[in-house]
């Protein structure tokens, strides 16, 4: 006889990504984007095609090299991805001009941290920190897409870095660099963050009943 065999469930989860991207949509395309996270998360799939270039981005702040590496970077990824990596230079050596003199500037440890949204766990997982001279430090997580990043998902990435900074990175302040344009987005003056906690619950209730209808 052979024992009958039952797939485990598959819990809800999203990274900040994954779960910025869900809330910058409306109506059926919310159920469409948190089924294909299902299922790229039953079949462990996924792929990232920036490694390389954060880790030259990285070099360069870390060893005050001012863009030598970002320069590189393109010629060293396999053909397929030159097209991609030639798009983001430019915008990413904007961003590191604007840090300043490349001396006066480190590269600082970031830790990934797991945020409760309700029930939903959300992982917190910025690309790298900064610190200044002067000893500010900031936690940075790049954008990519080619579109900018909205105001909701921009809202959204910079409350769940700064609701978790004390475990990513000490008094830190988060930003969000758009790579393509070389722009970094920090948290709105008047943003509220009661009123945004609020309505990332929802968001994120949502999220979880939607998952567990698209099993």
């Amino acid at each position: 006889m052979t024992a009958p065999t039952s797939a485990a469930p598959i819990t809800p989860y999203a990274t900040l990504l994954g779960f910025t991207r869900y809330v910058d949509r409306t109506g059926p395309t919310k159920a469409t984007f948190v089924g294909g996270l299902r299922r790229q998360r039953a079949s462990r799939s996924g792929f990232n095609p920036h490694g390389q270039f954060v880790k030259a981005l990285k070099a360069d702040v870390a060893f005050h090299t001012g863009g030598t590496h970002l320069a590189q970077v393109a010629d060293l990824v396999k053909p397929r991805w030159r097209p991609l990596y030639q798009t983001l230079v430019p915008g990413a050596s904007a961003w590191l001009e604007s840090l300043g003199d490349p001396a006066g500037v480190d590269l600082a440890q970031t830790r990934d941290a797991l945020a409760m949204l309700g029930d939903l766990p959300v992982k917190i997982n910025p690309h790298f920190g900064v610190r200044y001279a002067d000893g500010r430090a900031e936690a940075v997580r790049l954008h990519f897409d080619e579109a900018q990043p909205s105001g909701e998902a921009t809202l959204a990435t910079l409350h769940l870095m700064a609701r978790h900074m004390d475990a990513v990175l000490p008094h830190a302040e988060p930003v969000l660099v758009d790579v393509r344009r070389g722009v970094a987005h920090r948290m709105p003056a008047d943003a509220k963050p009661e009123q945004v906690e609020q309505w990332l619950a929802g968001e994120a209730a949502a999220f979880r009943a939607i998952w567990s209808t698209a099993a």
